[in-house]
């Protein structure tokens, strides 16, 4: 899993938190599990998942209309609502649901962790960067539509914005390898310039702040 100085990590809790707990989901995180326990670095641990993974995103039934909603006072801005289904009890795995509405998009940010990425429902524009000193480096950029899914490796294609270009929102699923909505990670401007950032979740608290920075990142 990506490093997180343990200083800096609140103590764990006793328990893995189920925010959507239904069965789906607890399948899918055993799956998850079970495939990181029998990979050797998180580019494999990828790969053993994304069969799940791809099942989920083509699954219409397990998602509640609930967390398919936007949020007006979100961390994100924009109604942005980041809407925490699962993290585990040491903060290392988190499942949440990503929903951007028609038109909005998030800031350029950071997620420091790897993971997994997926469209639910709607279509995105997807845009990735590369900080720079002084500037903001556009790298790639492509449409998403429902059931594309990509691995997030950071530094690998770990800084990027998204913004729906459906006419319905769209709900996007990460998989990733920390507290997501809880970690404070970064945003960045076109001028390069780049600053601290706590996206939180619509449904969930945080603790303290669990600081990363871009060198405890994990390949």
């Amino acid at each position: 899993m990506c490093g997180v100085d343990p200083h800096e990590r609140p103590a764990p809790v006793a328990e893995d938190e189920f925010v959507l707990d239904t069965p789906r989901v607890r399948s899918f995180v055993r799956a998850v599990r079970d495939a990181i326990d029998g990979s050797g670095s998180p580019g494999e641990a990828c790969t053993a998942i994304g069969p799940s993974f791809e099942a989920l995103l083509a699954d219409g039934g397990w998602l509640p209309d609930e967390f398919q909603q936007p949020a007006p006072e979100s961390g994100m801005g924009g109604g942005i609502g980041q809407w925490l289904l699962y993290r585990a009890g040491d903060r290392t795995l988190c499942l949440f649901s990503l929903v951007v509405p028609p038109g909005a998009m998030t800031p350029v940010h950071d997620h420091l962790a790897w993971g997994l990425v997926g469209l639910y429902r709607g279509n995105q524009d997807e845009e990735f960067y590369r900080p720079g000193r002084g500037a903001l480096e556009l790298v790639k950029q492509r449409p998403l539509q429902p059931g594309d899914y990509y691995a997030l490796l950071p530094p690998l294609d770990d800084v990027h914005r998204v913004r729906t270009t459906s006419e319905s929102t769209s709900v996007s699923i990460h998989l990733l390898a920390n507290d997501t909505g809880c970690v404070l990670r970064h945003t960045y401007g076109d001028d390069g310039r780049v600053e601290p950032f706590r996206s939180g979740y619509v449904n969930a608290a945080c603790e303290e702040p669990i600081v990363v920075s871009r060198d405890d990142e994990c390949g």
